[in-house]
């Protein structure tokens, strides 16, 4: 392709609303442009690449046995209904774009396919004899984000792969988890990128298992943890560990102490002069389930540890069937306003004891009328703690449980996973932190759909049982735009050679100098006709504007037509590094396709 025939345009200043260097890079090299909120065009360059990760990414499933196919991006409530995630997506979570045919039927756009897919299953599969199955499908999908940013990786619509699997048994679903594991890797290794594989929460998708592929880099909206020996990494959400040992109490008998100004607990361990070890401190949770009924949680934790409340969400969850309901649509801290919807009388805020009394809720239609407690695994052991009143500038010091307090029955683990914890699986692991940006996920989901929709095959004894399923996505355009953030330097984008959009530029110094236009020209020929994609710069522009923009674009090599063809040669530059060879023109052909099967071998 000639840049002077391409759809090619490049800025030279950062775009306004860019955030993050990857947004700012592909807008400036003229690889995207937006169009509204959270929706960008793929301009040429920019679907080069997504068409190199989409074809390395049907390669590793095909392998595999999978099928592709392609399923409606429309797709009706009832399905989702079926399935008990309508609510959950449309008004809990409230991603879905969801609207109304002309017949007034509701309809919605799919960020995901396990209600289609299911009802494929459902309407086609029926012996065991077809199992197992995989079908995968590359398409838009679509999100309504609450705050669309950061270009392609968090936009309304996106382009992804997203893959099912259909089993007998959890046996032969986890043999397909591990191939789709492998499979995964093996696209992100090809891509050229830095990658950890991490255990993850499962969210709104569900299932018993899961994992994330994540992309290493600085700018990452996600918190990594993991372990030098290499046997654990975790996103934070999920992550477990062993919390540091708590101290031992400088109080050894109960008594009532005065504490005023001490809503933190740091000034509760100032004032005492204790350790925040050996604090329980009680965080009140205002959960809001799908039938409209509003529990109050009490939440008991060690003081120096923070709540997970991705592991608490799901603990509540668990607890939904308890209160007629089946998910949660909302979870929070109450505020002053909150709490004037529920509570008889001002709260102890701050100097809130495991204890506090259910008098403090109001009588309400669809309001719990108990706060449920639960306790986190650090603060089931503390001997002698500090802890609230349940009045406001008092705590009481030397408590214990089964003494001054009731232990909860709901002992749970909802700690949030911090660097320097020490690994469950091997105590002298230090966990350590890394930042990374999620391309890929994979889900064992079991019979939650098949059972929820009806989809049942018969077995060999003639008896029909649910389905077992997987779930294996990965973000096409997040994971070019993920390239970006994990490579580049000051002067522009540095693709890896596998998913560059041409491996190669030829720049023409001077497009009025005869002798280097034809030594572009035949080389240009020469290359592409050898395999070597590769751009011919033939602009009516300054060397230093070609330059910068073969910087800016981030092509892996550049070849110049410049004063070395005098002597019989160009000068080859590398993108990576930019080190800058002088190679005989009869000889580029040849080096530059090794230079890039060497690429393509990672």
């Amino acid at each position: 392709m000639r840049l002077s025939k391409m759809l090619f345009v490049t800025l030279r200043d950062d775009p306004a609303d860019a955030e993050i260097p990857s947004h700012k890079l592909l807008l400036r090299a003229g690889y995207i442009r937006r169009i509204g909120s959270g929706i960008y065009t793929y301009l040429p360059l920019m679907w080069r690449v997504l068409q190199k990760i989409s074809q390395i990414v049907r390669e590793e499933m095909n392998a595999t046995g999978a099928q592709e196919c392609l399923l409606p991006q429309l797709q009706p409530a009832e399905l989702w209904q079926e399935s008990g995630r309508w609510d959950t997506y449309t008004k809990a979570e409230g991603i879905m774009f969801s609207l109304v045919d002309r017949r007034e039927q509701q309809l919605g756009l799919g960020p995901t396919h396990e209600e289609v897919i299911t009802t494929i299953a459902r309407d086609m599969i029926r012996s065991y004899r077809q199992l197992p199955l995989h079908l995968y499908q590359i398409q838009t999908k679509f999100r309504d984000e609450i705050r669309p940013r950061f270009g392609l990786m968090r936009g309304r619509e996106f382009i992804m792969k997203d893959g099912y699997s259909f089993h007998v048994d959890e046996v032969s679903l986890k043999e397909t988890y591990q191939d789709m594991y492998q499979a995964y890797s093996n696209m992100l290794r090809r891509s050229g990128l830095a990658f950890r594989a991490v255990e993850a929460d499962s969210g709104a998708i569900g299932g018993s298992g899961s994992t994330e592929f994540m992309v290493l880099a600085a700018a990452g909206e996600d918190e990594v943890l993991y372990t030098s020996d290499g046997k654990y990494a975790a996103n934070v959400e999920k992550a477990v560990s062993l919390a540091i040992d708590a101290e031992i109490s400088p109080f050894t008998s109960y008594e009532k102490r005065e504490t005023p100004g001490t809503q933190t607990i740091e000034q509760v361990c100032q004032l005492l002069q204790c350790s925040p070890t050996q604090v329980v401190k009680n965080v009140l949770y205002q959960a809001v389930y799908d039938n409209g009924v509003t529990v109050l949680f009490l939440v008991s934790i060690r003081g120096d540890q923070e709540v997970n409340e991705v592991k608490l969400h799901n603990e509540l969850t668990k607890l939904a069937a308890d209160y007629s309901a089946k998910a949660i649509i909302g979870l929070d801290v109450p505020d002053a306003q909150m709490q004037q919807t529920w509570a008889a009388k001002s709260l102890p805020l701050g100097y809130i004891a495991p204890d506090l009394g259910d008098e403090y809720i109001a009588t309400r239609k669809h309001l719990y009328s108990q706060f449920v407690r639960l306790v986190d695994k650090t603060a089931v052991d503390l001997k002698n703690f500090i802890t609230g009143a349940n009045q406001s500038g008092y705590h009481v010091v030397g408590a214990n449980w089964g003494e001054q307090f009731l232990l909860p029955n709901l002992v749970v683990d909802i700690r949030k996973a911090r660097p320097g914890d020490r690994a469950v699986h091997d105590p002298s692991q230090i966990l350590q932190t890394a930042r990374g940006i999620e391309v890929g996920h994979i889900f064992q989901l079991g019979t939650k759909y098949s059972q929820a929709m009806g989809a049942t095959y018969t077995n060999e004894d003639g008896e029909e049982n649910p389905l077992f399923m997987g779930c294996y996505g990965v973000g096409v355009s997040r994971l070019a735009q993920s390239a970006v953030e994990q490579s580049y330097d000051q002067d522009g984008i540095i693709w890896p050679v596998a998913i560059a959009p041409y491996h190669a530029i030829v720049t023409i110094p001077n497009i009025k100098d005869p002798q280097q236009v034809e030594v572009a020209e035949k080389l240009y020929t020469e290359l592409n006709k050898a395999g070597v994609e590769t751009l011919l710069d033939d602009r009516d522009e300054r060397a230093g504007v070609k330059f910068k923009d073969a910087d800016l674009i981030g092509i892996p090599y550049r070849i110049v037509t410049g004063r070395a063809i005098n002597n019989g040669k160009v000068e080859v530059v590398k993108r990576a590094n930019h080190e800058t060879q002088e190679i005989a023109i009869e000889e580029v052909v040849n080096t530059l396709q090794q230079w890039v099967n060497q690429g393509l071998a990672v």
